[in-house]
């Protein structure tokens, strides 16, 4: 038996917002097998009956999508200066959300699901969960940003969370591999102007148990069942979270 909050079942079945769902389910147009449904109920979907206005409500399939996000594109499910935006690669899956932003000139690994208890553990800073990003960056040398980054490096009065990081001379320019354990906005490229560095592209490669790999840009695949997994048991230490190491394979 799965249970499922009853404005998360309606929110993931397409009908309203989970905050809208509280409205509806407060104005008495929300049934469970006949009865009145309550403000913080919980059902099973495959075995009740949840309609709204006498409507059967038929929540959608678990989906969790790994896009390979290009440059150019919002991460929104609408943008008010007509730019393209993420859901024009994606298919028409109620209830699909985003994990974490990528800024419109950072590519790379976006993650998208229906789980929006899931996507919480993902982004909450409780969990820790590492992000490995690769950049091309110009204005130091390998060792200076080495020894920048072996020290704590604070913004908005508190250190990142680096737990790893490569660098490599590439030309006039380095190269650097970097795993963060937290998402604040845009806080690669804050981290980068912090030490000094211009950068020149930004690309994340792996959230959590999951990693982009040989994925093509603009296209999107399906979680594998062992990576749905893996983030479920995210929290489940604790909240605490460790990534692997990533290769750089340019």
């Amino acid at each position: 038996m799965t249970l499922l909050r009853l404005q998360r079942l309606l929110a993931r079945a397409g009908v309203t917002s989970r905050r809208k769902a509280e409205d509806l389910i407060r104005a008495g147009r929300v049934r469970i097998d006949g009865g009145v449904a309550a403000l913080g109920t919980s059902v099973d979907p495959a075995r009740q009956r949840v309609t709204v206005d006498g409507r059967p409500v038929r929540p959608v399939p678990m989906t969790w999508l790994a896009l390979n996000k290009p440059v150019g594109y919002v991460v929104s499910r609408g943008d008010p200066d007509g730019r393209q935006t993420v859901y024009d690669l994606l298919p028409k899956t109620p209830g699909l959300t985003y994990v974490g932003r990528l800024d419109m000139m950072t590519s790379g690994l976006l993650l998208l699901t229906t789980d929006g208890t899931a996507a919480h553990r993902l982004t909450h800073p409780r969990f820790a969960v590492p992000r490995t990003y690769w950049l091309r960056a110009h204005g130091l040398g390998v060792r200076a940003v080495q020894a920048a980054l072996a020290r704590p490096v604070v913004i908005d009065g508190r250190a990142v969370q680096t737990t790893r990081f490569r660098v490599r001379t590439v030309g006039r320019a380095v190269e650097l591999e970097l795993t963060l354990a937290e998402g604040r906005h845009r806080i690669v490229r804050r981290l980068a102007e912090a030490l000094g560095l211009k950068v020149e592209w930004l690309h994340r490669v792996a959230y959590g148990p999951v990693r982009l790999g040989r994925l093509p840009e603009a296209r999107y695949r399906a979680l594998t069942p062992a990576e749905i997994r893996a983030i479920d048991r995210l929290g489940a230490d604790g909240g605490h979270v460790t990534g692997r190491r990533a290769r750089i394979e340019r």
